[in-house]
């Protein structure tokens, strides 16, 4: 277990990595995929999956006792997954104002998404136990030395997820909308 905790630590990371990139870099600050009428619904099924990374967060790896939660985070994932399906559904008609999806984003979206399924796939391979007597939730994780450091990332995530989250809503609103336009050209 030390050694799966680890690797969705590493992998937990490496998603969180991209998607920042991803998400908020190219989304909404390059590509101002919010702006584009033909992009709104990309944007949207983007929202809807920074909300559930938040609830994921929360229900699966930083209350990871809690069975209970735990059934509504599996819940979440399976929403998740659907909701991803629609995305690349949409995404080649979303980005007919820009030429169709650059290849080398199509393949940091394989990445992104790599990871946090693989973060999510390797969590569940520690969390559900499998013996002669059936299939049981493992609750407790305190004597695994690296489940201290994955809930750590986990919980340090968070403000940043539900930062994200807020900021793909507030993006809507014209007033929001006018500063943040006002800080890019600040920016980069």
């Amino acid at each position: 277990m030390e050694v799966a905790f680890i690797i969705s630590s590493i992998l937990l990371i490496s998603y969180s990595l991209l998607a920042v990139y991803d998400g908020v870099y190219l989304h909404l600050y390059k590509y101002l995929l919010y702006q584009h009428k033909e992009s709104r619904f990309e944007h949207f099924t983007h929202t809807i999956r920074a909300f559930l990374f938040t609830g994921i967060l929360i229900s699966l790896f930083i209350n990871i006792e809690n069975n209970d939660l735990f059934l509504f985070g599996c819940v979440l994932i399976v929403t998740d997954i659907i909701t991803l399906l629609i995305d690349v559904y949409v995404e080649k008609d979303s980005r007919q104002f820009m030429g169709g999806l650059p290849r080398w984003e199509y393949m940091i979206h394989l990445f992104v998404n790599g990871f946090h399924f693989a973060a999510i796939a390797v969590f569940l391979v520690i969390k559900i136990d499998f013996d002669s007597k059936g299939i049981r939730l493992v609750k407790n994780f305190q004597q695994i030395e690296s489940f201290g450091i994955f809930r750590f990332i986990a919980i340090n995530l968070l403000p940043g997820a539900i930062v994200i989250s807020l900021l793909h809503i507030l993006v809507y609103s014209s007033k929001f909308k006018y500063y943040f336009n006002k800080i890019q050209l600040k920016c980069c």
